[in-house]
C-alpha cells in the first residue's frame, strides 16, 4: 500500500499502477477503485491538512504530478473535450509496444502509435474555477495556518532569493502584474474593497521566467470582484460533471499539470506535438488564448475528488454539523452567552443602539432554506438607515469583514454604478463568461453603501446595474445576459444597504439607527470604534456562532402554528388595516432567526412574542421618524 508521501507525491504512479494491474482483467474497474483509493485516504485524519493548497502556497512550489486541493468556485464551464484515455507507444530502438494510460494527464509519452487500434477515446468537462470571491483575509489566514502539508520549491525553475511572505509578495506584484485591472475600467475600489486584494494566496513571484511576466499582463483571469488576487485553474472532471453547476462552491482534490507543453499549444501548434489538441475545435485566436492560457498563470487541475463546500468557516469541521454531534451539541450550549457578547458588541458599534443590534444580528445569519415557485424563503436583506459618515459606513463594514467568511463592499457611486459590470455576460467571441460583481458564492454578505450616492444621471449601464440589485433583494436571483436572452441564476447572498435615508433599493426590513452618542461627541466615538478592536478569541467565538446559527434545521411545530394564527386574527381584529399577510411573513422570518440566533431549532412561544414585540417596537420608531422627517417615504 502506497505510504501518505507516495500517494500525495505521485498520484500518478497510483492510478498507473492500477491501470497496469487491470490489464490482465479487463472487468477490474479500475478507475472507480482508483477514486475510492484517493476518496478513503482523504477520509483520513489529518489526510487533508496534508495536501498542499493552491489557495495558500504559490505555484512554483508545487510539484508537477502530485497530489494538491483547490478551494474555488465554478466561475465558467467549458465545452467538453476528448483526449486518448488509452494510447500504445512504440519503442523507436526495440520497436517493443506498451499500453498506457491517458487519464489525469495533459500530455503523452513520446512514441505514441497514432494508428493503433487500441487507443481509446475518452471525453471529459472543463470548469474554470477562481478562489471564492471576497474570502476574508481572517479565513485564508486560517487554513494556511492549519495546514501540514510539506512543500519545497519545483525543479522546475530555481528562485534566486529565500520565499518571502505574503504581504511582500503582494507589494512586487502590485508593481509587477495587475491582471484584473486590465480588464475593464473599475474605478479604484473604497478602501474596504481593496482589503480584498491581500494577496494571502498570490500564485507568481517576481522569479518566475521573464515571459511568464509578459504573459500575464494581458491575460484576462475573469475574477468576478476587482483588485482580486489568487490563482485561477482549469478543472479536468472525468465523471459526474452534471453533478456540478455554475457557482458552486468546492474543494478540488486533484493531479496538478503545469507542462510548458500547454503553453507551447497556444503558441507553436507544433503538428508533431505528441497531445491531443483541444483548440483545433475553437474558431478563434481569442477562444484559443482563454480556453489554453498558460499552465504557469493558469495551471490545469485534474478531479480526483471534489468536496462541496456548504460553509467556508475553517473554525467548524468540514463535515456536516449533524454528523459532528460533539462540536454541535458544545456550540448550542453556548450559544444563548455568546449571542449576548455579541449584541453588546453591536450595540456599542452601532452607537449605542440595541434594537438595531438585535436587527444586524438576524441578518447575518439569515439564509435562503428553501423556494416556494419563484419566492425564496429565507431572506432577510436589512436597510439600516440613519448612517451618520461615510467613513463610519466603512467600519462598519470592517468589522463586519472580520466575522463573516465572504463579503464584498459595493460603494454605490454614481461612477461605480455606471462604469461596474455587475451582471455576468456571454463572450460569444471567446466563447467564454465574462464575470461580474454579482457572480458570488452562497452566504456571501454584500454591503451597499448608499452613503457614496451622489447626485446626477444613471445611464444605461447605472439602469441596469440598480435593476440588477433589486432583483437580486426581491428574488434572490441574477439575470446573466447571454446576448439575445437572460438566464436566471438562483443566489443566496446577504445584502445590507446602508443610507441616510431610506434605501432606493427595496429591502425586507428598514430600521432607522438611533444613535445614543450626542452630535458634540460624535466624532470622538466614531474615533473611539476605531480603536475598538475584539480579541482572536473573542471573533473566533463569534465566526462560529453566526456559521452555525446559520446551518441549523429549523420547524414550527403544529400547535405553534395555530398559535400564531390565532394571534394573527386577533391583530386585525382590533385593526385591520395594522397588520397585513406581508407584516405577519415578515414576523415569521424575524420569530425563525431570533429562535436560531439562540440555538433553538423550533419556534416556542416565548421566541414569538418577541419576535411580535421588536416588530412593534421597530414600526414605532419608523412611524416616529416619518413624522419627524415629513418628506421621508
Amino acid at each position: 500500500m502506497p505510504s501518505t508521501r507516495d500517494w500525495i507525491n505521485n498520484p500518478l504512479g497510483v492510478v498507473e499502477g492500477m491501470f497496469a494491474a487491470s490489464q490482465s482483467d479487463p472487468n477490474s474497474g479500475w478507475e472507480a477503485k482508483a477514486v475510492e483509493f484517493f476518496k478513503d485516504h482523504l477520509k483520513e485524519k489529518d489526510a487533508p491538512t496534508s495536501v498542499p493548497s493552491l489557495n495558500d502556497v504559490p505555484l512554483h512550489y508545487l510539484k508537477p504530478n502530485s497530489l494538491v486541493k483547490f478551494r474555488c468556485l465554478i466561475q465558467d464551464m467549458f465545452d467538453p473535450e476528448f483526449y486518448m484515455g488509452v494510447y500504445e507507444t512504440v519503442d523507436p530502438a526495440t520497436k517493443a509496444k506498451v499500453l498506457r494510460c491517458g487519464k489525469y494527464k495533459d500530455v503523452t509519452e513520446c512514441g505514441v502509435d497514432f494508428n493503433s487500434r487500441n487507443t481509446v477515446t475518452a471525453e471529459r468537462q472543463t470548469f474554470y474555477c477562481v478562489p471564492i470571491p471576497g474570502e476574508n483575509p481572517w479565513v485564508k489566514e486560517s487554513y494556511a495556518g492549519s495546514s501540514q502539508a510539506r512543500v519545497v520549491p519545483s525543479t522546475s525553475y530555481a528562485p534566486t532569493r529565500q520565499k518571502r511572505s505574503y504581504e511582500e509578495d503582494d507589494e512586487m506584484d502590485d508593481m509587477d502584474t495587475q491582471p484584473q485591472k486590465q480588464r475593464e475600467p473599475h474605478p479604484g475600489p473604497q478602501s474596504p474593497t481593496e482589503q480584498h486584494g491581500n494577496g494571502d494566496c498570490k500564485r507568481q513571484e517576481t522569479e518566475a521566467p521573464s515571459s511568464q511576466t509578459a504573459s500575464t499582463s494581458h491575460l484576462d483571469l475573469n475574477f468576478p470582484l476587482p483588485g482580486e488576487k489568487g490563482p485561477s485553474c482549469l478543472v479536468k472532471v472525468y465523471e459526474n460533471w452534471d453533478n456540478f453547476k455554475l457557482n458552486d462552491t468546492l474543494e478540488v482534490y486533484g493531479i496538478l499539470s503545469v507542462s510548458p507543453a500547454l503553453s507551447a499549444l497556444a503558441d507553436e501548434k507544433d503538428a508533431s506535438s505528441s497531445i491531443m489538441d483541444p483548440t483545433e475545435s475553437m474558431e478563434t485566436a481569442e477562444e484559443q488564448r482563454v480556453h489554453c492560457p498558460p499552465a504557469s498563470l493558469v495551471p490545469r487541475l485534474h478531479m480526483l475528488h471534489a468536496r462541496p463546500v456548504s460553509h467556508n468557516n475553517p473554525l467548524l469541521p468540514s463535515a456536516t454539523l449533524e454528523d459532528n454531534s460533539a462540536f454541535l451539541s458544545s456550540t448550542l450550549s453556548e450559544m444563548a452567552s455568546v449571542r449576548a457578547e455579541l449584541l453588546t458588541y453591536f450595540t456599542h458599534i452601532l452607537l449605542g443602539d440595541a434594537l438595531a443590534a438585535e436587527y444586524l444580528i438576524l441578518h447575518l445569519i439569515s439564509n435562503v432554506y428553501s423556494r416556494r415557485d419563484v419566492l425564496p424563503l429565507g431572506k432577510f436583506t436589512l436597510n439600516l438607515s440613519g448612517c451618520p459618515t461615510a467613513s463610519y459606513t466603512e467600519r462598519l463594514y470592517q468589522i463586519i469583514q472580520q466575522l463573516v467568511p465572504s463579503s464584498y463592499y459595493l460603494g454605490m457611486s454614481l461612477q461605480n454604478m455606471n462604469q461596474m459590470r455587475l451582471v455576468p455576460k456571454k463572450d460569444y467571441v471567446a466563447n467564454r463568461l465574462a464575470s461580474g460583481v454579482l457572480q458570488l458564492a452562497r452566504h456571501t454578505s454584500l454591503f451597499l453603501d448608499e452613503i457614496q450616492l451622489e447626485q446626477g444621471q444613471l445611464d444605461t449601464t447605472g439602469v441596469r446595474n440598480v435593476t440588477a440589485l433589486g432583483n437580486l433583494i426581491t428574488w434572490q436571483k441574477v439575470d446573466y445576459d447571454f446576448n439575445y436572452h437572460q438566464m436566471e441564476f438562483p443566489c443566496n447572498i446577504n445584502v445590507l444597504i446602508v443610507s441616510e435615508g431610506r434605501s432606493l433599493l427595496p429591502s425586507d426590513c428598514q430600521i432607522h439607527l438611533q444613535s445614543q452618542v450626542t452630535p458634540a461627541n460624535m466624532e470622538e466615538y466614531l474615533s473611539s470604534i476605531h480603536m475598538h478592536t475584539q480579541t482572536s478569541s473573542q471573533l473566533n467565538k463569534f465566526r462560529i456562532y453566526l456559521s452555525v446559527a446559520r446551518l441549523l434545521d429549523y420547524n414550527i411545530s403544529d400547535e405553534m402554528t395555530k398559535s400564531v394564527e390565532d394571534d394573527f386574527v386577533d391583530m386585525r381584529k382590533d385593526d385591520p388595516q395594522s397588520v397585513s399577510a406581508e407584516d405577519l411573513h415578515r414576523m415569521l422570518v424575524v420569530a425563525r432567526l431570533l429562535s436560531l440566533s439562540l440555538g433553538q431549532t423550533s419556534l416556542s412561544r416565548d421566541s414569538w412574542l418577541r419576535a411580535k414585540h421588536i416588530d412593534m417596537l421597530r414600526r414605532s420608531r419608523m412611524e416616529q421618524h416619518k413624522c419627524v422627517n415629513g418628506n421621508e417615504p
